[in-house]
This record gives C-alpha cells, sequence and structure tokens, in this order.
C-alpha cells in the first residue's frame, strides 16, 4: 500500500504566530512541514529565509521540506542545511549545473529534490534520478498560495510516476498548488503520495479535522 504524507505549506500560516501555528498543525496529523521559499527574483514575491527554519526546527519532530524559489539556488542550500531542513528542493531552471546543485544538498546529509513547473518538462529527470529523493509537481505557477489546481497537472503526476516507477529508485512524489479534499484523492489516484497543502488547511478553523478528512478521501483511494 502506498503511504501518503500530508506536507501543510506555512506560506498561509499566521505568521504573528508562526510557532504556535506550526505546532498545532503537527499535533494535529501532519506527517511533513512545508517551506515556501521565494526570493522575488525566480518568483515574484519575497517570503522567508534559513532563519524561520532554524527557529521552527526544535519545535517539531516531523520532516521540514524546503522548496527554493530561488535564482541562483547553490547560495542558499548551505544555509538551509545548517537550519535543519530535512529536504531541500530546487526548480532545475535555477541551477546552472543540476547535477552539482543535488550534490551540494546530498553533501550535507540531506535528501534532494526537482521541482516542475507547470511548463517545465521532465526531460531533466532522466539524467538525475541516482540523486533526487522526491520530485515536486507544480500545480500552480510558484510564486502565491491560493492559487486554483490547474488539472493538466495531473497527466504530469502520472508521466513522473512512470518515470519513477520504472527507475526501480524510492523516490517521493510531491504535488503543490490548489490542493483540497475535493482534489487531493485524483492526485493521489495520479500517482503523487505526497500532498502540499496551504490555505486548505491553515485557512480551516480545525486542523486536526481538515487532515483527517484529507487522510479519508485518500484512504478511498
Amino acid at each position: 500500500m502506498t503511504t501518503y504524507h500530508i506536507a501543510p505549506s506555512i506560506l498561509s500560516a499566521d505568521f504573528s504566530r508562526l510557532g504556535e501555528e506550526v505546532r498545532q498543525v503537527v499535533e494535529a496529523g501532519a506527517d511533513m512541514i512545508h517551506f515556501d521559499v521565494m526570493d522575488n527574483h525566480y518568483v515574484p514575491n519575497l517570503t522567508i529565509g534559513p532563519m524561520v527554519c532554524q527557529a521552527i526546527r526544535p519545535l517539531v519532530k516531523v520532516p521540514i521540506d524546503v522548496h527554493l524559489m530561488v535564482k541562483p539556488v547553490d547560495r542558499l542550500i548551505p544555509d538551509f542545511a545548517k537550519a535543519g531542513a530535512d529536504i531541500i528542493s530546487f526548480h532545475p531552471e535555477a541551477s546552472e549545473h543540476i547535477d552539482r546543485s543535488l550534490q551540494l544538498i546530498r553533501d550535507h546529509g540531506i535528501k534532494a529534490g526537482l521541482v516542475f513547473n507547470p511548463a517545465t518538462p521532465l526531460d531533466y529527470l532522466l539524467h538525475v534520478m541516482d540523486k533526487i529523493d522526491l520530485v515536486l509537481i507544480m500545480s500552480v505557477n510558484p510564486g502565491f498560495g491560493g492559487q486554483s489546481f490547474i488539472p493538466h497537472a495531473l497527466k504530469k503526476i502520472a508521466a513522473a510516476r512512470k518515470l519513477i516507477d520504472e527507475s526501480g529508485k524510492k523516490i517521493m512524489l510531491e504535488v503543490d498548488g490548489g490542493i483540497h479534499v475535493d482534489n487531493i484523492a485524483d492526485a493521489a489516484r495520479a500517482g503523487a503520495d505526497t500532498f502540499v497543502s496551504g490555505s486548505a488547511i491553515f485557512g480551516h478553523p480545525d486542523y486536526r479535522s481538515i487532515i483527517s478528512e484529507m487522510r479519508k478521501r485518500l484512504a478511498a483511494v
């Protein structure tokens, strides 16, 4: 059976009480905490840096999943590794040497991932499957939370699942963007096993209730 992971994105949390929000969502059943790191260069928004990761690290025992939407990417990899990230993923367009960036992450003893925007081909995967632990499919264009799921992403998730299965490697397949209770099962049926959800979780009055409902939908797949 597939093991599913729910990863709330703190981009949608209340930053005036971020530590409390993170603790509450983990107590409610989150499997991971997702960090959306934006630089107002690669994407048109500016969010958080390594200091926030370092501050939150002692508060939770679940993995911290850092998604770097920055360019250049190599400069921030060591900083987030030292700050306590368990997984660091980046966009191939943001690296001059994808293989080297992946190796830089792995040299710090943490898991490495590649992120694919809606219009980015999966071809980049073909030569680096031996160095990745996670593939992240964006189901929105990166930059802002609260966007609607792009249906075409389901085909891309299925294509990524096929590549992962053919590789014979244990690689997580994550989807990020517009994930909520009404489409999480569709993403799972397409092949995703890890689900980033921001506003659907942090915008709900009861974190435990919404995460439980997501798990019910996944259990029915």
